[in-house]
């Protein structure tokens, strides 16, 4: 019986010793596990920020819509006094200095109305553009009356050049807008500095007026074209992340 009671109380003291040793690891590994978080560094607030800039340009460009339409039973018939009547606007546009001239669609249908003979409808438009708003206005209304061209609209724009000054300069000013904000973040927040993360830029624009549209006028009843410009509102947009240094702890 003794030798028995000697196994049993060394293998006893087998077991308390690996738990020891157990449970001694694992506090060092509860530690050493603390220390890291402990020793990780804090994260870097990241604030969104968005700026703008606007303003206004004038509108240096003017664009006429005109067409040459006719009706007749006899397709054939509608679409020559088409054709005779564009060349001669053609012409005349293309005589005068400083306007682009370009022919943009010929269509050919039949209308169809109740208690008239079918008949043929022929339409081919004209498309001018000038920086000469008032040649391009006394052209159009010589188009109406001399040549019984019909006006289908005006409208108005920005030259690239002159949009991409102006998107240029507005631009700077976001930028500084949005950097200013920025700075303004970092005081708030106590942080001692930032950083640009991702940034993005982007331009919208509204041109005032909208577009003058008009019924097609007899030619015998043009009367001079009047026509105000107006101006486009540009404005730019920047949007992005201020990343803050590690903001300081209040004391």
């Amino acid at each position: 019986m003794r030798p028995i009671f000697l196994a049993r109380r060394r293998a006893s003291r087998a077991i308390f010793a690996v738990c020891l040793v157990a449970g001694m690891a694992g506090t060092a590994g509860s530690t050493l596990a603390q220390s890291v978080v402990d020793g990780a560094p804090t994260p870097q607030p990241v604030v969104t920020l968005t700026a703008s800039a606007a303003g206004s340009i004038a509108n240096d460009r003017m664009h006429a819509y005109l067409r040459a339409e006719a009706d007749n039973a006899d397709a054939t018939v509608a679409s020559g006094e088409v054709n005779a009547r564009m060349g001669k606007a053609l012409a005349r546009a293309k005589a005068v200095a400083g306007v682009d001239v370009a022919t943009t669609g010929y269509t050919t249908y039949q209308v169809n109305e109740p208690n008239r003979p079918p008949r043929w409808r022929v339409t081919q438009s004209l498309k001018l553009d000038s920086a000469d708003f008032a040649t391009l206005a006394a052209l159009v209304t010589r188009l109406q009356g001399q040549e019984g061209m019909l006006l289908s609209g005006l409208n108005f724009s920005v030259s690239p050049a002159a949009r991409r000054s102006e998107e240029d300069a507005l631009t700077q000013q976001a930028i500084k807008s949005w950097q200013q904000r920025a700075q303004a973040a970092a005081q708030g927040f106590g942080a001692g500095g930032w950083r640009t993360g991702r940034v993005t830029i982007q331009t919208s624009d509204y041109g005032r007026p909208p577009m003058l549209r008009s019924a097609g006028m007899a030619a015998t009843a043009a009367a001079p074209v009047a026509v105000e410009a107006g101006a486009t509102d540009v404005t730019v947009t920047v949007s992005g992340e201020a990343i803050l240094d590690t903001v300081r702890a209040p004391r």
